[in-house]
């Protein structure tokens, strides 16, 4: 790799933003669970989730199309630790709200 694309690839392009915002959906992946769910509030320790589900599936296929294998819905708002983060992606699909 030149070090013109070690520069470019570091550099943010303007449409990049952390999916991490309030109002966002969002699908998460902790060191043990994943969930998906709309951001109602975060701090530096947790993030709040509305319409939230622990979620399984395959990954990539759970992005593209928003299939899941399993469902499980939370009745309220859900709190996850941010020491426990993995990653967080954009959910461009419906929240799944039905158990599966």
């Amino acid at each position: 790799m030149t070090k013109a694309a070690r520069n470019d690839a570091a550099t943010p392009t303007p449409s990049s933003q952390s999916p991490i915002r309030v109002g966002n959906t969002v699908l998460i992946r902790t060191v043990t669970n994943y969930y998906t769910g709309r951001i109602a509030a975060f701090t530096d320790a947790e993030i709040l989730l509305d319409d939230a589900a622990w979620v399984a599936g395959h990954f990539t296929n759970a992005l593209t199309t928003g299939t899941l294998s399993d469902v499980e819905p939370y009745v309220g708002p859900v709190v996850v630790s941010r020491g426990a983060l993995v990653d967080c992606c954009d959910w461009r699909h419906p929240l799944p709200r039905q158990v599966k």
